[in-house]
């Protein structure tokens, strides 16, 4: 007989919420309080430095939302040092 915690494994085995993702998270986290940014505006400050990228779609289901991610705009920059770190959290 299975344990409610195998059962529980067994049906989310296919969700990318995994310990390793969620440690990601933290850790990219951390690099937006660093500066002074939330997740999300890490998040936009590094697509929209893309060379590719002429436009990004937020998906904001709140004004709230809509309002942390235009604050990103304050803070485009990312330098070589975190792109470097960003590359590493993506990689580990």
């Amino acid at each position: 007989m299975q344990t409610l915690r195998t059962q529980w494994a067994a049906a989310t085995a296919h969700c990318a919420w995994t310990e390793k993702r969620l440690s990601q998270i933290r850790a990219l986290d951390l690099l937006a309080k660093s500066r002074g940014q939330t997740l999300a505006q890490l998040a936009l400050a590094w697509v929209l430095r893309q060379p590719a990228v002429t436009s990004a779609i937020i998906g904001a289901s709140q004004l709230s939302q809509v309002a942390d991610c235009v604050l990103a705009l304050k803070n485009l920059d990312i330098g070589d040092e975190e792109l470097n770190r960003i590359d590493a959290i993506a990689a580990a």
